[in-house]
């Protein structure tokens, strides 16, 4: 049983560049493109977060997350991510890389729609089921991050691993960019659709809560709560 293992990793490392390389390379690199997405959107969005849940109509700037509910939001997927990749670095190796794989995205998939749902009665616990969905989401990120890399290396001829590789940790910048370019598509896209006055005329950024009320449509870039965004948007 050792010696085929052998054969079939000899006979990849000597196989020419072929069709199924790039496949591999578009599988685990769109792994790498979800994981840096998953993550760093939510940044874009914590302001958003603030206006609609810590609104005080007395003040004259506009709501914002208190210091330790901004940086739970921010940071509760990365513990997630420590998990993950301690918990499925060890279950792939007892399952096997390709279907432990497969059960990371199915986990994205899941606790990323999650989040764009999170409920809750007022803010507190709105945030709160935001980041226990956030942290299962950052849980499958930590699986999928190290197996997407495994997968690649394992597939890749001995003369072109270090490209291809490097071609699969580049998605991860994309992710990034994605991110920021979905968030400035959609605000520059509802204030065009639904021009609004600035807060400091109104008292209320009907805006911000339009882009909220769409960005709850796209689950995974804005995460909020469905019954108050339906309000939001009435009263708009």
């Amino acid at each position: 049983m050792a010696e085929q293992q052998l054969g079939v990793l000899k006979a990849l490392d000597v196989a020419k560049t072929q069709l199924y390389h790039f496949t591999a390379i578009v599988i685990a690199g769109m792994g790498f493109f979800t994981d840096a997405y998953d993550l760093f959107c939510v940044s874009l969005v914590t302001k958003l977060l603030g206006r609609l849940y810590y609104f005080n109509p007395a003040s004259e700037k506009p709501g914002s997350l208190p210091p330790h509910v901004a940086a739970a939001v921010n940071g509760v997927a990365l513990c997630g991510t420590l998990m993950g990749q301690l918990f499925f670095g060890w279950l792939g190796d007892k399952l096997g890389r390709k279907k432990v794989y497969g059960i990371t995205l199915i986990m994205m998939i899941v606790c990323s729609v999650a989040s764009g749902l999170s409920f809750g009665s007022k803010a507190k616990g709105v945030m709160t089921t935001l980041c226990f969905f956030r942290f299962w989401l950052g849980f499958g990120i930590g699986g999928d991050y190290p197996l997407s890399a495994t997968i690649m290396s394992e597939y890749a001829n001995k003369k072109t691993r270090g490209a291809f590789i490097a071609a699969v940790f580049a998605m991860q910048g994309v992710g990034i960019l994605a991110g920021g370019f979905v968030a400035l598509a959609v605000s520059s896209i509802f204030d065009k659709k639904f021009p609004s006055p600035t807060y400091a005329s109104t008292g209320l950024s009907q805006r911000l809560l339009k882009l909220i009320t769409f960005g709850e449509s796209l689950s995974c870039l804005v995460p909020t709560s469905s019954l108050d965004l339906l309000l939001a948007y009435e009263d708009a």
